[in-house]
């Protein structure tokens, strides 16, 4: 790819061709010619220009009329134009001129000293230009992969937070949000409930029904449990085989016991068959509870230690059925 930078001369007389191009010799240019403002017109759409060097006299369409056209089209209307003209120079004309967006105006007979200069001008602000664009472009490049880069670090620390089958928060991701609830409780001094809840029978429905339908119904009772809670900041996460816990941030005793008795309806009123959950005949689950508002004295770990008892104690009872215990 070549580097030199293109400037356009428009000029029907081609002797005034050779005069600039006999001034304008520097490597880094390359000259591209005119004849008449429609074949200017059609190089613009093709090529791109540092600027444009252009008679203002010419038969059919003059400098002016081109300008004009240049000014009204996206492509083209911020390229300089530099008039370059032998008629008179009364402010009227030069006016006109500067309305239909030149920057600039050349005088016959040119002086080849200041044709050097103004078109110097333009090729180094042409190339500015064109550093500035590739950094922008090197810089959109760089933000879109670093937003990949980034996305995909969320994308693998969800799936490294998630249990795969039931969507919900694993163990991992469950210690992570607790431990964020339990030090804004703490901080706030607000309550902070644990439920832990455990399948009835899973393992008489397993081995009788199979584990394919086994995690149909695991999935069955995470969309229980999501159902009964009812504020975003609530989270229900999966610790074991058949062992789930919900962490209900500034929730105290009788809005946990309230959430639980709404997840046993919900499942309950799925009435999933199992014959061998004792006198159910349906999937029914076990909910254990512990509240507390968090201090010094007690850390995450004795909440859901107490809850886990609670669960055991709504085993014992009879399932199907939820226990609380305070610490």
């Amino acid at each position: 790819m070549s580097d030199k930078i293109n400037i356009l001369i428009v000029d029907d007389i081609k002797e005034n061709h050779l005069v600039m191009e006999s001034v304008l010799t520097d490597s880094d240019i390359n000259i591209v010619k005119a004849l008449s403002g429609e074949e200017a017109l059609t190089l613009c759409m093709s090529h791109s220009f540092a600027v444009i060097l252009m008679d203002v006299q010419m038969p059919g369409m003059d400098g002016f009329e081109t300008a004009d056209i240049l000014r009204s089209i996206d492509k083209t209307k911020h390229i300089p134009i530099i008039f370059v003209t032998a008629i008179s120079k009364e402010k009227k004309s030069i006016f006109r001129g500067y309305e239909l967006g030149a920057v600039d105006y050349l005088f016959k007979p040119i002086d080849p000293l200041i044709l050097r200069s103004k078109v110097r001008f333009f090729i180094e602000f042409h190339k500015q230009k064109l550093t500035i664009e590739k950094q922008a472009e090197e810089l959109e490049y760089k933000v879109k992969e670093l937003t990949q880069i980034i996305e995909e670090k969320d994308r693998l620390e969800t799936l490294s937070l998630e249990d795969p089958l039931t969507k919900v928060y694993n163990r991992r991701g469950v210690d992570k949000l607790y431990d964020m609830h339990w030090k804004n409780c703490s901080r706030y001094q607000l309550p902070i409930s644990v439920l832990m809840l455990d399948l009835d029978n899973f393992k008489g429905f397993n081995d009788n029904y199979g584990h394919v339908e086994g995690d149909l119904i695991l999935k069955e009772v995470t969309k229980g449990m999501n159902e009964g809670l009812y504020r975003p900041e609530d989270f229900v996460g999966r610790i074991g085989g058949e062992e789930f816990i919900a962490i209900l941030p500034n929730t105290d005793r009788e809005g946990a016991e309230f959430v639980a008795k709404r997840i046993i309806q919900v499942i309950n009123s799925y009435a999933i068959p199992h014959l061998y959950n004792d006198v159910y005949g349906i999937v029914t689950v076990s909910l254990g509870i512990s509240t507390i508002t968090p201090s010094s004295d007690i850390n995450s770990v004795k909440l859901v230690e107490t809850a886990d008892k609670a669960l055991y104690k709504a085993k014992n009872t009879g399932k199907n059925c939820f226990e609380y215990l305070q610490i």
